[in-house]
């Protein structure tokens, strides 16, 4: 097995610096105007797109693609994990709040 100068045969290159603060500014939101909460949530209920008053984890992918999250898959999975208080995998009327505190805290909206 050929390995290059630097990077060893897991490919990992020991020449970068070992810190992962790039990470940190790809997950911050790249939001040009800060929202306020309750536009946030009106801008949440446009995305339930089959209009059952819940949004689904790909919904809430589109909304934060919409807003401009990096990784809006990951961060609608996060997103679910902190608001879906049930546990049935979506987003309801009533947990609607908890998704707001989520995306206040990720910096989406300002209070």
């Amino acid at each position: 097995m050929e390995c290059n100068k630097g990077v060893d045969y897991r490919g990992v290159d020991h020449r970068l610096p070992r810190t992962w603060g790039w990470i940190n500014e790809k997950l911050t939101p790249q939001v040009k105007i800060a929202v306020t909460e309750e536009k946030l949530k009106r801008l949440f209920r446009r995305f339930d797109t089959d209009g059952d008053g819940r949004l689904s984890k790909q919904e809430l992918e589109d909304a934060f693609h919409s807003i401009g999250s990096s990784f809006p898959g990951w961060r609608a999975w996060r997103a679910l994990c902190h608001a879906d208080a049930n546990g049935d995998g979506y987003i309801s009327e009533h947990e609607f709040d908890g998704l707001v505190k989520y995306c206040v805290k990720r910096g989406y909206a300002k209070k």
